[in-house]
């Protein structure tokens, strides 16, 4: 399999994987604006050259939109092999090629942030330690954080205070959400109309700049969603989830 970089010149003409529908599509052009963005920060977007989900992204842990002590790590924001390119070693490939290239520009390990068990949109926490990663560090109410360290001597990761017992002020629902993954440019102008549509106490708060991510709420930043000042999910609802979930937070 032949992997490909994402870079300036060829951004605008190869998929992103997670969307892969032509650049019309809003998902596509969020998302592609928002890594466009971060290559100059270092970020790199490789991912397999073929129709699927199978890619990794990272970038230098002081640039990483999470709220994480992290100096001279490596962050992993989302790794992602699934469908029929799952099972032929391209995971552990693409990992392979992450820890080689962080060496490679002298990062202490790498450092990425997962649950104890698997969880949608979180990476494989068995995976992650089938490759040697450690858990270092936990939030509420589920998410850890591991990391691979290239010199055992390095201090271990941490979450910053901000995130690890995540509370808010606010009544209703509170959804915090970055331009990070491509399916928020979707589903939160679906659930805000759902929610004015149904009469549900609703707003959004978009993570707009690294600053905010580093300081936000929740560990995970791509998406946290708040009842009454109370974490729910990091999941990215449908509208049919989202009114469910509305009318049990209800009860």
């Amino acid at each position: 399999m032949e992997f490909i970089a994402l870079n300036h010149k060829n951004i605008a003409s190869e998929h992103i994987c997670c969307a892969i529908s032509n650049n019309d599509d809003p998902q596509v052009n969020s998302k592609k604006k928002w890594l466009e963005e971060r290559l100059d920060e270092g970020l790199v977007f490789l991912k397999a050259d073929a129709r699927g989900k199978c890619f990794i992204e990272y970038i230098p842990a002081e640039k990483a939109w999470a709220p994480v002590d992290a100096d001279g790590y490596m962050f992993i924001d989302c790794f992602w092999v699934s469908g029929q390119l799952k099972g032929h070693g391209y995971g552990r490939e693409l990992l392979e090629r992450c820890i080689s290239d962080s060496r490679e520009k002298g990062r202490k390990g790498l450092c990425v942030i997962s649950s104890k068990k698997k969880l949608s949109f979180l990476s494989d926490p068995k995976f992650l330690s089938f490759m040697g990663f450690k858990e270092c560090d936990a939030a509420e109410p589920y998410f850890t954080l591991m990391y691979l360290p290239f010199d055992e001597g390095a201090a271990p990761p941490k979450f910053k205070s901000c995130a690890v017992s995540p509370k808010i002020d606010g009544e209703g629902f509170i959804l915090y959400y970055s331009n990070g993954c491509p399916f928020n440019a979707k589903y939160v102008p679906i659930i805000e109309n759902a929610a004015r549509e149904n009469d549900i106490p609703f707003r959004s708060v978009h993570i707009d700049s690294c600053e905010k991510a580093r300081n936000a709420p929740s560990a995970w930043t791509v998406s946290a969603l708040f009842y009454n000042g109370k974490f729910v999910t990091h999941e990215i609802l449908s509208e049919k989830k989202f009114l469910s979930l509305a009318e049990k937070m209800k009860g």
